[in-house]
């Protein structure tokens, strides 16, 4: 029987790159990082992932197609001075969601390929990654499969959007004021409550979405326990479905869930990571909300500072220039989250900031000659 032919597509490229990517900013977190067994975890992913270079380098040289151009992207670099300015442990959530993301990618590849040999990489690869994504977990202090798990970022990702939030809606405010021509006192009056209301919005926003989130794991979790008290048969057999999955064999996985139902605190904890995927939160409600509203602040002040230290005329195109540097930054680090390349995220937000800023200013010209 003969095997379909390799049909490279352009996601060939994206996953060649994404491995050179990969082994290269697991050396420079080796090199950052004092914890020397962390640092030997990081030096022994980075040989995987040249492994994995090589078996893309192959499934390239059978298909007759040259490599790509290759250049370590703005992205791992922008995550690499993020992990040399506040250590390699801020950019581990970042960093795990994305082998999650290879897992994923990965699997979807095995399955969509005919070819043998590209599905058998596909296969490899996504195995490997997977047990990635579980060292680093370990590390992390998190248990379970983490490529299941959506949001990532902890700390960092509330910085990043509180601090955009505040800096894109004072920025409008602030604009609005001027537009209407009043005295450069009501401009720093305004900008200054506009950051106070938006950071306090933003925190306690922040506050509750986190608190209601524990609430409904918290729900999750006592139905789970009351299943496992009135149905401990159907449970048992969930979770030798989950071992099962996980690669042990049908008898086996059968051995492991009778003898993990006898302890019903670790049958609970069993369940609750295997099946309902719930992993303790990166940080608390209130840490969060307090996170949250801080950076708004900072955000939110970026806008009216240029007026508190000068004159009023110089002042607003310091104003316009610092705030749309800023936007532009921000997109920029937002990408880290949403994996879009830096320039694009970056240029995006800094036209989201000037087109707030310019119906802001239009409200303030034109309303009061309405009223």
């Amino acid at each position: 029987m003969e095997h379909a032919a390799i049909q490279p597509d352009e996601t060939w490229d994206e996953h060649y790159t994404d491995e050179r990517d990969a082994a290269w900013l697991y050396r420079e977190l080796a090199r950052l990082d004092r914890d020397r067994d962390r640092a030997g975890l990081f030096e022994r992913l980075a040989a995987v992932e040249d492994r994995h270079t090589a078996k893309w380098e192959e499934l390239f040289r059978e298909a007759g197609r040259p490599l790509p151009a290759y250049a370590v992207s703005r992205r791992t670099r922008l995550l690499a001075s993020v992990a040399r300015a506040f250590g390699p442990s801020t950019v581990l959530p970042l960093i795990l969601a994305e082998e999650g993301r290879e897992v994923q990618a990965y699997l979807g590849l095995a399955r969509q390929s005919a070819h043998q040999e590209t599905h058998k990489a596909a296969v490899d690869i996504a195995a490997e990654s997977a047990l990635h994504a579980r060292e680093l977990s370990e590390v992390m202090g998190r248990e379970g499969e983490p490529w299941h798990v959506g949001g990532a970022g902890g700390m960092l990702r509330s910085i990043v959007y509180g601090f955009n939030d505040g800096l894109t809606a004072n920025f409008g405010l602030v604009a609005g004021v001027i537009g209407a021509s009043l005295t450069p006192h009501v401009v720093i009056v305004t900008g200054v409550a506009g950051a106070i209301a938006d950071a306090l919005s933003m925190g306690s926003s922040g506050y509750l979405a986190a608190k209601s989130e524990a609430e409904v794991q918290a729900h999750q979790i006592e139905m789970e326990r009351q299943e496992l008290r009135l149905l401990p048969e159907l449970e048992e057999e969930e979770l030798a479905l989950i071992y099962e999955a996980k690669g042990l064999s049908q008898e086996r996985a059968r051995e492991t869930a009778k003898a993990m139902m006898q302890d019903p605190a670790r049958a609970l904890e069993a369940q609750v990571r295997e099946e309902l995927n719930i992993h303790p939160a990166e940080l608390a409600p209130l840490k969060d909300g307090v996170v949250t509203g801080v950076a708004t602040a900072v955000g939110a002040c970026i806008p009216i500072l240029p007026f508190l230290v000068m004159p009023h005329g110089p002042a607003v195109w310091v104003s316009l220039t610092v705030s749309m540097a800023a936007h532009f930054g921000i997109g920029a680090a937002r990408s880290l989250f949403t994996g879009r390349g830096l320039w694009v995220s970056g240029r995006d937000m800094f036209l989201v900031g000037f087109g707030v800023a310019a119906v802001g200013y239009l409200i303030g010209e034109f309303l009061p000659r309405l009223l």
